[in-house]
């Protein structure tokens, strides 16, 4: 056994972003990673190993309310998500953090206000190295500073998009991209803007994500220790459940046992909650921190789509992740209910057609989905999901995971579909011809995907309803934290991972002070 002052369980958005905010304090870390580091090699920038093989995807079987087992589209790797996620780095506008009426419910209002995370957000900003123009997304809310990085400019066809937008009368914006590129000096630029960075790993380690600008940097300080290949599975507390007293972890085919005077989960949404339902106790029955019942229930997931138009001309774009439209954020001139948020994807190939729908693409020549691919411009539409108790993670009497999951707002995201339809003609597409994809979702069960899961442990001020209070600390156990998309209340219509990391930095400052550290100046200074 060995102890230390802080336990952080993850390295992705949340934990990855949290262990590199701590490590300068000289307090002793370790990290747990349950997976190991993904390797670099060539298949990481091949689309049949990425997409039809699946060789990143970690074997791991989770059950629907049906009891059906399906794989999961997860990454257990040190990075977590972001080793594979497309590095688009929304913060969520000002009113997500309020009430907001939807069509099918209300989305809660957060404990917290955008101003108090908007600093964190700045420095997520600064930290993960993101791209981006301010003043051009219709829906952005105030910023305190600019993007560290201009934008990623657009290739032709896809600046002509953007053009042919403005013609129609709407607000077209650069994404904020986390990629490491100097476009003004290719020689010493980390991305060499590939058309393989948004749902591939990156070779060249050019994408901002969290073992790159997280998880490394962390490890430079030597009271930073990181275990691989190390799963939690059990947190053990003191009798009356008060403070967790160690952290039961599998690594290298044996159980052992570490102790932190702070403990800090950062799973994911579905495995957090998972890991505390398996610490159930005498002092917690139903689970540990689980005392109002809402750890695992109001999983939320963003009702998506993934769709391709058919250009008349060639689209000949490498990298066409550049492009949002937030137009119909918060509805359209006719509703009046939030529709969600378009943006561009990774270009698609044939290959991927092959991985994604393998038994329509079957007998398909080569020839011919590649002539689609050639044509294809690619967009994504988010609508946000609302948090029902019934959509929740359930831990099955086996040990493994349960899943039970019903979509929300199927209306709003018919009609976000409809309104992009309706754009073709003016987009120099063929009319009315949206072909859906499923690069992010690779299974008819749609919660397979994983992609952009939040909720099961949200945050709140009240312990009747909420598991976490306003710093993330559990309710119920006074040294435990949860610092991932689980304490979300509500996901808001675009990417959630910006949101995460500048939480964990939020978190982040208040264990550092819990812990008696001062900040230097020069890391206040992002937070004054």
């Amino acid at each position: 056994m060995s102890h230390f002052d802080v336990i952080v369980i993850g390295s992705g958005a949340g934990g990855g972003t949290l262990t590199r905010h701590l490590a300068p304090s000289g307090k002793r870390i370790l990290l747990l990673e349950r997976g190991g580091w993904l390797a670099r090699e060539p298949a990481n920038w091949q689309a049949h190993d990425v997409f039809v093989e699946n060789r990143y995807v970690s074997p791991d079987t989770w059950y629907d309310e049906h009891d059906k087992p399906f794989q999961p589209q997860v990454h257990y790797y040190v990075g977590g998500a972001t080793k594979l996620y497309g590095a688009a780095l929304y913060r969520l506008r000002t009113e997500d953090f309020g009430e907001l009426t939807h069509h099918d419910g209300i989305s809660p209002a957060w404990p917290i206000s955008y101003d108090e995370l908007e600093p964190y957000y700045t420095l997520a900003e600064q930290r993960y190295e993101v791209h981006g123009a301010r003043g051009e997304d219709p829906t952005e809310p105030p910023a305190s500073a600019p993007y560290p990085f201009p934008a990623v400019s657009h290739e032709p066809r896809i600046q002509q998009l953007a053009d042919d937008l403005a013609a129609a009368g709407l607000q077209p914006f650069h994404a904020p991209c986390g990629i490491r590129l100097l476009e003004e000096d290719p020689p010493n630029s980390h991305c060499v803007r590939c058309a393989t960075c948004d749902g591939f790993p990156c070779l060249v380690h050019a994408k901002s994500d969290a073992e790159v600008l997280g998880v490394r940097p962390a490890l430079a300080h030597a009271n930073v220790t990181l275990l691989t290949d190390a799963e939690a599975v059990r947190l053990e507390t003191n009798a009356g459940g008060t403070t967790v007293t160690g952290v039961v972890v599998e690594h290298g085919g044996e159980r052992e046992t570490h102790t932190a005077d702070l403990v800090v989960v950062s799973c994911g949404a579905a495995n957090s909650a998972r890991l505390l339902l398996a610490s159930a106790s005498e002092a917690h029955p139903d689970g540990l921190a689980n005392g109002s019942g809402q750890v695992g229930r109001n999983y939320m997931f963003h009702n998506s789509q993934a769709v391709l138009a058919l250009s008349k001309e060639p689209n000949p774009t490498v990298f066409q992740k550049t492009l949002g439209i937030n137009d119909f954020y918060f509805g359209s001139h006719d509703t009046d209910y939030p529709l969600g948020n378009i943006q561009m994807v990774g270009k698609s190939s044939a290959q991927m057609y092959r991985g994604e729908k393998p038994l329509q693409t079957k007998l398909a020549p080569e020839r011919t989905l590649e002539e689609v691919a050639r044509h294809a411009v690619d967009f994504w539409l988010s609508t946000e999901d609302l948090p029902r108790a019934d959509n929740r993670v359930t831990l099955r009497a086996d040990g493994s995971l349960g899943l039970s999951y019903t979509p929300s707002n199927d209306v709003p995201a018919k009609r976000l579909l409809h309104e992009l339809k309706s754009l073709l003609g003016e987009l120099g597409m063929h009319h009315d011809h949206l072909i859906p994809r499923h690069a992010y979702l690779k299974n008819e069960i749609p919660v397979a995907g994983c992609a952009h899961q939040a909720g099961t442990c949200r945050f709140g001020t009240d312990p009747a309803d909420s598991v976490l209070d306003t710093d993330c600390r559990a309710h119920e156990v006074d040294n435990l934290y949860v610092v991932d998309t689980s304490c979300f209340p509500s996901i808001g219509a675009v990417n959630p991972a910006l949101t995460a990391m500048a939480n964990a930095l939020r978190v982040g400052d208040h264990l550092l002070d819990r812990m008696g550290v001062p900040q230097p100046a020069s890391e206040a200074e992002h937070v004054a």
